[in-house]
């Protein structure tokens, strides 16, 4: 690709918060490096991912609010986590993490329990035990 043909498409989910690097080539023939803020292929693929995130994200709310299953999958849902992630960080096996996003688990862990859960989720305790629902968010 040539210098002036890499692509600027303004209109990307990064709001100009960062751009990506690329190596063109130059009018000498030479491989330059090239900044671009983005084009519209990969803003599309983006969106869809994210749209596809707040799908799963809606879902699992629907599950919580008709108590078929606890905070934990909801908010593991909204971190972008995945069972052995989340189990790993909060030092307990995939199958216990598990037992903890069932209702009638969740409510009797302990509050040293429900605070690691609410670090690695970046809340606060109280609202993990309350139950509240913090609505998601697209990073930017």
């Amino acid at each position: 690709m040539k210098k002036d043909e890499v692509p600027q498409d303004g209109d990307n989910l990064h709001h100009g918060t960062f751009k990506q690097l690329f190596y063109a080539v130059d009018a000498s023939g030479d491989y330059t490096p090239v900044s671009s803020v983005g084009w519209e292929p990969e803003n599309v693929a983006l969106g869809q991912a994210w749209e596809e995130v707040e799908h799963r994200v809606e879902a699992t709310r629907g599950k919580v609010l008709k108590g078929e299953l606890s905070p934990v999958a909801f908010y593991m849902e909204r971190t972008l986590l995945d069972l052995p992630l989340l189990a790993r960080k909060v030092g307990k096996f995939q199958w216990q993490v598990k037992r903890h996003m069932k209702p009638a688990v969740f409510k009797n862990l302990s509050a040293a329990m429900l605070a690691k859960y609410a670090a690695v989720f970046g809340i606060a305790a109280e609202t993990l035990q309350k139950g509240e629902l913090l609505p998601f968010q697209r990073p930017e």
